[in-house]
């Protein structure tokens, strides 16, 4: 019997086909008001610059790193070992600096439209939904984007970020904390998401069905090793496959 569906964050609910914005800007905003924290309540001064420099290395080694024993990359500890490293006294704090980093929602990202009618569809027929993302910002934060979104309603338990589990997709730990999170088996679920190899391949090695969810940002698969066990366009295919796979779900 379907117990739970699971889904990606990114480029799986959120479509970030939009977005055109200047990453670098909108990261040097952000640490703006990390700056601006440390000098009213550390009593710490640094400098702009040198502190998105120190930070930006440190982000990019931390996901160098990540591509070889997915260790997942952590925005708040980046931050902190950032500021320790400039001299930052040792009272400095991962989450107040996350939450005067003012992360929100982001301008050009938008919910795809199929994604609000399937969940109903899974909501009124019982079944669990859930997320589990590769995000390097805990889930409390990417939360608020949820919200403004009006989706975290649908999602009331099971929010998994790979910032707080530890360790990023396709690691078997990140799967089996949502398998936890939601209390089934692998072969009461099934996995969503646009990465063949995050998410598919991931999903795939610890027993769960993987549906691939294309789009043009998406992932393929190099070595032509992973297959999903179905792909759809649109999220109006899913519940055919889901019918096929678990008959009488709907029931």
């Amino acid at each position: 019997m379907l117990k739970a569906v699971l889904f990606d964050m990114d480029d799986t609910l959120l479509d970030w086909s939009g977005f055109d914005a200047d990453w670098g800007a909108m990261e040097a905003a952000h640490l703006t008001r990390v700056v601006e924290h440390f000098r009213t309540e550390l009593q710490f001064e640094i400098e702009l610059t040198r502190f998105g420099t120190t930070m930006r290395e440190r982000t990019i080694a931390a996901w160098t790193a990540a591509r070889q024993d997915l260790r997942a990359p952590n925005l708040g500890a980046i931050l902190v070992e950032t500021a320790r490293e400039l001299g930052a006294p040792d009272s400095i704090d991962a989450r107040r600096c996350l939450e005067h980093y003012g992360w929100g929602l982001v301008e050009g990202t938008v919910i795809f439209p199929d994604v609000p009618p399937l969940l109903d569809l899974l909501k009124k027929h019982g079944v669990q939904v859930g997320i589990v993302t590769n995000a390097y910002q805990p889930m409390w934060l990417r939360e608020i984007e949820l919200k403004a979104h009006q989706l975290l309603d649908y999602f009331p338990t099971c929010r998994i970020s790979a910032a707080d589990v530890g360790y990023l997709k396709p690691h078997p730990a990140i799967f089996k904390s949502a398998l936890e999170c939601v209390g089934v088996q692998p072969n009461e679920m099934v996995f969503v998401g646009d990465d063949i190899h995050a998410d598919i391949g991931g999903a795939q090695r610890a027993g769960i069905r993987a549906v691939l969810r294309v789009v043009e940002r998406a992932q393929v698969s190099a070595d032509g090793l992973i297959t999903p066990d179905a792909s759809v366009n649109t999220f109006d295919e899913l519940p055919s496959i889901l019918d096929n796979w678990f008959p009488g779900w709907r029931a």
